[in-house]
């Protein structure tokens, strides 16, 4: 089921996100985010109903949201798009559905641009991106360094 974020699932987001940062590059954060930081992160960006969660038996198994691009106005109709699914809950097409149902609401929102920002290597959210009608746009070499290591990042768009 894919509902609205509510600041009570803060601590199921916290689990699923912490345990990327810990263990992959797929985030650039490098310490696992309290409780209270990810209620502080849903509260801002959810002032627009932009973020949304799949639950399976009531429990958080992935979300999804849209973030302000940049903060001058002239950026006002462009969002950066964030996924993240259970690591025990992979390759079930929960991420597909989370963006699918994300972008309908932007849509609705009169956004016109999606990027959506990928730590590369990273086939399959690639993948994901290009199958829901994403363009890669952009490749930024070595632009962060985590575990030990120098890591790409690659843009893609989704328009309107």
């Amino acid at each position: 089921m894919i509902r609205n974020v509510d600041s009570r699932d803060a601590q199921e987001i916290c689990d699923i996100y912490n345990y990327y940062i810990q263990n992959t590059v797929i985030t650039f954060e490098e310490s696992p985010v309290t409780v209270e930081v990810m209620r502080s992160k849903i509260r801002d960006i959810d002032k627009d109903s932009r973020w949304i969660i799949y639950e399976i038996d009531e429990r958080v198994v992935g979300y999804a949201y849209a973030a302000d691009w940049r903060v001058k106005s002239a950026y006002r109709y462009t969002v950066e798009t964030t996924v993240y699914v259970d690591k025990d809950y992979q390759s079930r097409g929960i991420g597909a559905k989370l963006y699918t149902h994300l972008i309908e609401i932007l849509k609705n929102k009169g956004v016109h641009t999606i990027i959506g920002v990928i730590s590369l290597p990273n086939n399959g959210s690639v993948a994901m991106h290009e199958r829901l009608g994403f363009e890669k746009v952009a490749h930024f070499k070595e632009v962060g360094y985590k575990h030990e290591k120098w890591i790409d990042i690659g843009c893609w768009q989704y328009n309107f």
